[in-house]
């Protein structure tokens, strides 16, 4: 009597576990196949897809590049992917340009960083994608706009900030972030078409710092050992004024150093305040990014557009900075 009782109970507590688990088990389903039709739903798919590819994922700039895409994303129906080499590789950026065109993205925004670049680029626009250059350009190739800084522009604003600031009287040292880079090409051109109108101003080196502040720093320590007589110097690329910065003061030569370089990343305006670096160049990287997706919307939806579009450039220096945070302050 008892183990009949006791089988009866078993067996009805096993026929409920058995319904709850059908029960749950199909309530997951149900809301499995909600969740894949939400997300399946024409009206939650954006209308077109493109593809972001920077120069380097860690680095302050190019977030700000990336979270100008993003915010441009939101306020259209839009999905961009944004992807880039954790530290600045042309080669690898080339691969994801070829899987970008090869996924028949809607659009493609590009560094393209040299003319190897190129045939790429031809090869998407030949292929109906849209390809946009950014920050740096690719003017001998099929792409459709430009959008970034002029580069022999910021050079020459960087030349004539320097003259103004030594008094025309200056030994320069000039630290490139690469050679091979047409981007920094033109800011080394426009720097040295303005310093070399002025007697007093001579440049007795340049070095690549391989978009590196510890090869900046490394160049530039070298720098200042065989040229003891410099009294300035000039970096194109973000973390070249950090690297001079270290340089001359492993060196006791802060104090007697001139530096201007380029970005507004925050270890730049902290060595701005504190008087180690005495002007920056500063780009719109924000704009870059959310101008990039805006631009391709433009040339998808045959609207007109202009194939050149430059963003502002400013020099900042520390008597600039009061106005410059409250600006910031107010628009936050």
């Amino acid at each position: 009597m008892r183990r009949t009782i006791l089988y009866m109970l078993l067996i009805f507590a096993f026929m409920t576990a058995f319904g709850f688990s059908l029960y749950f088990y199909q309530q997951s389903q149900i809301d499995d196949e909600k969740i894949m039709a939400a997300m399946t739903s024409e009206d939650d798919v954006p209308n077109y897809h493109f593809a972001l590819i920077g120069e380097e994922m860690n680095h302050e700039y190019w977030r700000l590049v990336g979270q100008g895409a993003k915010t441009a994303e939101a306020n259209h129906d839009v999905y961009v992917e944004y992807g880039g080499p954790e530290r600045s590789n042309p080669d690898e950026q080339l691969k994801l340009l070829d899987m970008a065109i090869k996924s028949k993205v809607d659009g493609i925004i590009v560094q393209a960083l040299n003319e190897q670049f190129t045939p790429l680029i031809n090869q998407a626009v030949k292929k109906g994608i849209p390809v946009i250059t950014i920050d740096t350009d690719a003017s001998e190739s099929m792409r459709d706009v430009y959008i970034g800084t002029d580069n022999y522009l910021a050079g020459q604003l960087a030349g004539k900030a320097l003259a103004e600031d030594t008094k025309g009287e200056a030994t320069v040292g000039i630290i490139s972030g690469s050679f091979d880079n047409a981007l920094h090409q033109l800011r080394v051109k426009g720097f040295t078409d303005i310093v070399e109108q002025f007697e007093g101003i001579n440049i007795v080196a340049i070095e690549e710092s391989d978009i590196s502040r510890v090869d900046a720093e490394e160049k530039a320590y070298r720098m200042l050992n065989e040229h003891t007589n410099i009294t300035a110097f000039y970096g194109t690329s973000s973390y070249n004024g950090v690297g001079i910065v270290a340089a001359a003061k492993s060196l006791k030569k802060e104090n007697e150093m001139y530096v201007i370089t380029f970005d507004a990343i925050d270890e730049n305006i902290l060595l701005l305040e504190n008087g180690d670096i005495n002007a920056i160049v500063e780009q719109q990287p924000f704009e870059m990014g959310y101008r990039g997706v805006e631009k391709m919307l433009t040339i998808i939806e045959n609207k007109p557009f202009q194939d050149l579009y430059h963003t502002d450039l400013s020099i900042i220096r520390k008597s600039d900075l009061p106005n410059r945070n409250r600006q910031e302050g107010g628009a936050s």
